[in-house]
């Protein structure tokens, strides 16, 4: 998928890009398979805000995504390739031979017409789904089950691919995009290829009227703020504060580790994304 530029004849147009859309053959949704879904402008169910930065844009209709593919055996056909407005992947729409139809992920270089099967007696292809056991070594996968039979959890962006690296008796390790080699149980599913719409990481918005379309708000910086309203503001002239990058509720920004020490799921981690090996205990 191209990326469209333009002569820059206004202040936007000189940064701006866009996707061309070639690949997309149907513009409008199954009426089926989508479902409206009420925009909460980052307030929860008090109707406090609990993310800035959220509100307005233009009306989206969530598509009924096919993460489990658990229509094993069944030969489906792929009818069309449809824009997603909520996801940077592209959807593929197929029509079962029993008549049922279903959204799935559409992978890089799927054309309308192709035949895909789920199961694991289905062959390693573009855009079929199998289980970790039968890919073969070495295979670019995506839409990737963390929990047997839960459905693709992982690897779902644009552009995304995970490589199956090796198998023993009871798990399969995998690279993941962020570099992390993870193990996974051999019954977890994935579908072969990488995630379409590669080029979706060159679109630039290019002005503030495309962030508004997407329901994205201005903010404020910190440092612009007084200091009854910010930790970071205040000041004689331009300043930072001198201090750490932190939240309005002065909660560390940057270099501040999120994710828990002690996590279940450490064990199945076999070398982290920055490329430290875990030790095995």
């Amino acid at each position: 998928m191209p990326v469209k530029t333009f002569r820059p004849l206004t202040p936007s147009t000189r940064y701006i890009t866009i996707a061309s859309f070639d690949e997309i053959t149907k513009t409008k949704p199954e009426k089926r398979l989508v479902f409206t879904r009420k925009k909460t402008g980052g307030r929860n169910s008090y109707g406090r805000v609990t993310a800035r930065g959220r509100g307005q844009g233009h009306k989206q209709k969530i598509r009924q995504v096919d993460f489990k593919r658990d229509k094993y055996g069944v030969e489906a056909k792929v009818t069309a390739i449809e824009y997603d407005p909520i996801r940077s992947a592209r959807l593929a729409l197929l029509e079962y031979t029993d008549g049922e139809k279903r959204y799935i992920i559409a992978p890089n270089g799927l054309q309308v017409g192709a035949k895909l099967v789920s199961g694991s007696a289905a062959p390693p292809e573009l855009g079929n789904n199998l289980p970790l056991r039968t890919i073969p070594i070495g295979l670019p996968i995506h839409n990737l089950e963390i929990t047997p039979g839960r459905g693709g959890q992982m690897v779902r962006t644009a552009g995304a691919s995970a490589i199956l690296m090796s198998r023993d008796e009871q798990y399969a390790q995998v690279r993941l995009p962020s570099g992390e080699i993870r193990k996974f149980n051999l019954h977890c599913s994935a579908t072969i290829g990488q995630v379409g719409n590669v080029e979706h990481e060159n679109v630039i918005l290019g002005k503030a009227g495309r962030a508004r379309h997407r329901g994205i708000r201005p903010l404020s910086r910190g440092v612009a703020k007084n200091p009854v309203d910010h930790p970071m503001g205040g000041g004689a002239g331009k300043t930072s504060g001198g201090g750490h990058p932190v939240t309005p509720w002065g909660v560390i920004t940057k270099g501040y580790k999120t994710r828990k020490a002690f996590k279940q799921s450490n064990r199945f981690i076999v070398v982290r994304r920055d490329g430290r090996p875990v030790k095995q205990k």
